[in-house]
């Protein structure tokens, strides 16, 4: 009996444990979920005032926010190429570990620019904004070309799959017109056959027996003379 209660303890404890191993998942994923809403918000509030910015404010102001928004658009999107294309193709993951290296340089750019937005001296980050774009233009063209490389390589893996399938499927219909070509043979084989047989082939004899009386002269019948000659 002890030992029933104790299993039955040990049951109730590890049913417990698992409850509350399944919940502490499911608020840690709901976590996350809301957490990665709160970032694409924060994202999008922010993208919309770069925008505006950079279409409302002449001057230093609204450069420093068009090179903000064009090195945030570019990252993101190369980003999101490359997460996209390595869950299919495991070659990518350098192209990955690249990328972050570009990354880094990218966010102390964009916090860079991001401090130059609240600068009064105007007249000074005015001579830095060659510099500033020179800078915006090298990130973003690498990420840029690690975007349409990726984007390059899944289009020619698609091209090739589909070539693959297409040869495939040329096979396959030619393997289901086989008819077409066994037709032909098989009305030549049947051509030269007659039910009948052939034409100077010897009527098989009648399997009714000839009737005796046919081949036994009648006592009325006269037998023909032979001609004689003078």
């Amino acid at each position: 009996m002890e030992a029933v209660i104790l299993i039955l303890t040990l049951l109730f404890v590890a049913f417990l444990a698992l409850g509350v191993y399944a919940g502490v998942k499911t608020v840690r994923a709901a976590k996350r979920g809301v957490d990665r809403t709160i970032t694409q918000a924060r994202r999008s509030v922010e993208d919309t005032a770069l925008r505006a910015k950079s279409y409302g404010q002449p001057g230093v102001p609204g450069e420093l926010a068009q090179l903000r928004l064009t090195l945030r658009t570019s990252m993101r999107a190369t980003q999101e190429a490359l997460n996209a294309g390595a869950a299919e193709d495991a070659s990518l993951s350098e192209s990955l570990g690249l990328f972050q290296r570009l990354s880094a340089h990218g966010r102390e750019l964009d916090n860079e620019l991001k401090r130059l937005e609240r600068e009064p001296d105007r007249a000074t980050v005015a001579t830095l904004l060659p510099g500033l774009k020179e800078r915006t233009e090298r990130i973003t063209h690498s990420a840029d070309s690690l975007r349409w490389a990726a984007r390059d390589r899944a289009r020619q893996f698609a091209d090739d799959d589909l070539a693959a399938l297409n040869a495939q499927i040329d096979l396959e219909s030619g393997a289901l017109r086989h008819w077409t070509t066994e037709e032909p043979a098989a009305q030549a084989d049947t051509a030269g056959h007659s039910w009948s047989g052939p034409a100077d082939e010897e009527t098989p004899p009648s399997l009714t027996p000839p009737d005796p009386r046919l081949r036994t002269g009648y006592p009325w019948q006269k037998s023909a003379k032979p001609e004689t000659t003078n």
